[in-house]
């Protein structure tokens, strides 16, 4: 456990201690795509961990994916989150802000302009998505042209400089999930038979072009990227490949001088353990559902250099000194995860709060 507390590098950064708190979608911004107004809280309430990533923030209006999230690209966007950049700084803590491109994972009612989903191939993910009406079925999205592809890296790089504007200490690019990037590593989402279809080196041609371009942009050491190998989910399937992209894809990115690689952990060890020989770079390790007492366990073992959280940091904006106490731990209300106001959000008591109820 007390691997937990000590100070580790993460590019240009010394973090006080290698607990993070996962990018999680909360479906709070304004409908231009602006942080709400409680965002500047919720996030400064969890400034203790070594590091905040923020939930996937699309690049673009073709980014958006679902209802109410944040966009990075606009000035209004800029300015907004630059709030939130100010008051995590002003409690000690760092936040990188999560780029995300939703591609295919998107219905046009959550969209600007009713937008028609974009994606390497015209292949709709055989999965649902929630509306402002409802449940939907997900279209078959459009697929993107060469020059529409590049212009995609173009945006990732545009809202990199974006947030950095906004106050923001680096971008983590989304590359896990089921997302656009994801999508092109996936034959069953990826037919192309262009550069950025068919083999290894083809499929991960994009992600590694995003990431150059972030990191050309706003220098490598403030660029980093999630990645979820072997992550089946929404109609996407790896194949019996996938293993071997993700080996050929790390290498790669490691060639750059990276901030970090997050890793949501999908259950293949030996290819997680692989990972780690490749990366020289510091590691994220996300292993979801993670019991308390295996917190600090993918440090001790050097799986890891940092471990990520999600719902255990939602529910307990103090999850640093309560790991560090042995304190019970709040548990997460699910159905406030999407959407609402304060509860659910804001309202979690930290110890102090607690111990005086």
């Amino acid at each position: 456990m007390n691997h937990s507390f000590t100070p580790v590098r993460v590019g240009r950064y010394t973090l006080p201690n290698r607990l993070v708190m996962a990018p999680m979608t909360r479906s709070r911004a304004k409908l231009d795509g602006t942080p709400g107004e409680l965002a500047v809280e919720y996030y400064a309430q969890r400034a203790s961990v070594g590091l905040i990533v923020t939930e996937g923030t699309q690049p673009s209006d073709d980014g958006q994916g679902y209802l109410a999230t944040p966009g990075i690209y606009s000035p209004a966007h800029v300015a907004g989150w630059k709030k939130v950049s100010a008051a995590v700084h002003d409690k000690g803590g760092r936040i990188f802000i999560q780029i995300m491109h939703a591609g295919r994972m998107s219905h046009p009612d959550n969209t600007p302009h009713h937008r028609q989903a974009v994606a390497p191939s015209a292949i709709a993910p055989g999965a649902q998505m929630f509306t402002a009406t409802g449940m939907k079925d997900i279209p078959a999205p459009r697929a993107l042209a060469n020059e529409e592809v590049r212009r995609t890296v173009a945006d990732f790089r545009h809202a990199a400089r974006a947030a950095i504007e906004a106050g923001a200490d680096g971008v983590e690019i989304h590359g896990a999930n089921s997302y656009l990037i994801q999508q092109f590593f996936a034959p069953s989402a990826n037919a192309r038979s262009d550069e950025y279809g068919g083999s290894i080196a083809n499929r991960a041609r994009f992600a590694i072009e995003v990431v150059r371009a972030v990191a050309g942009e706003i220098g490598a050491d403030r660029t980093a990227i999630r990645l979820s190998p072997g992550l089946t989910m929404n109609g996407i399937d790896e194949g019996a490949e996938g293993p071997d992209l993700y080996r050929y894809l790390v290498a790669e990115l490691g060639k750059l001088g990276l901030a970090y690689l997050h890793v949501l952990h999908a259950g293949d060890e030996k290819l997680v353990g692989d990972i780690r020989a490749l990366w020289k770079q510091a590691l994220i390790v996300n292993r979801p559902g993670r019991a308390r007492d295996r917190i600090g366990a993918d440090l001790a073992s050097g799986l890891a250099d940092l471990e990520a959280y999600g719902q255990l940091v939602l529910a307990n904006p103090d999850f640093v000194a309560r790991v560090k106490t042995g304190a019970p731990l709040n548990e997460a209300d699910r159905a406030s995860f999407f959407g609402g106001a304060a509860q659910g959000y804001t309202d979690y008591p930290a110890l102090e709060a607690a111990t005086a109820a």
